[in-house]
């Protein structure tokens, strides 16, 4: 599965700053099932944290920063030491946005998108099932998007910048292309 993979343009986009219920959509495409998730920032990363604990032990993980084209990925990481590692990036990424964070496995992926959306992709209908199990409600359409970080002007963001690099080098993540 594609770390980098960039889901259709309807979908890119959550209403970050309209009041509504946490929901998602599922899309299939070949093999895959993805689901696009939407709730308030704060929560959306804490139960995309949650969320991690329904991958393998051994994940890999990629950084993409939006704000300065960088990104850095690591490979075949202890689960334990990543959820640790990015506890603290995820309140300032919550904040700012324009940062995509992937952890996934040969057969799954869990994303928090630069847009602050959560995409869960697997073979199989679990993460429908999970989601749902998490309070999140399907949706059949998505509603028209309110904030978009490639034409949104992006704040400043020293505290989030800071916090990648300190996850950069807790788990010896590598440079690589965005």
């Amino acid at each position: 599965m594609n770390a980098g993979a960039v889901p259709p343009t309807e979908l890119l986009v959550p209403p970050r700053f309209r009041a509504a219920d946490d929901w998602f959509v599922v899309r299939r495409h070949d093999e895959l099932v993805t689901c696009y998730g939407w709730c308030p920032a704060e929560r959306l990363v804490r139960r995309w944290r949650a969320l991690l604990d329904q991958l393998d032990p051994a994940v890999d993980l990629c950084i993409a920063s939006r704000r300065d084209g960088r990104a850095w990925r690591g490979e075949l990481l202890a689960l334990p030491d990543v959820r640790e590692a990015i506890g603290p990036l995820l309140r300032p990424l919550a904040t700012y946005g324009a940062c995509e964070l992937s952890v996934y496995t040969p057969d799954e992926q869990l994303t928090i998108s630069a847009s602050l959306a959560l995409v869960a992709t697997g073979r199989t209908d679990r993460w429908v099932y999970l989601l749902e199990g998490a309070g999140f409600q399907q949706r059949e359409q998505v509603p028209p998007p309110d904030w978009d970080p490639e034409t949104a002007a992006l704040l400043e963001a020293p505290a989030l910048g800071q916090a990648i690099r300190e996850v950069v080098a807790a788990l010896a993540l590598a440079e690589c292309d965005a």
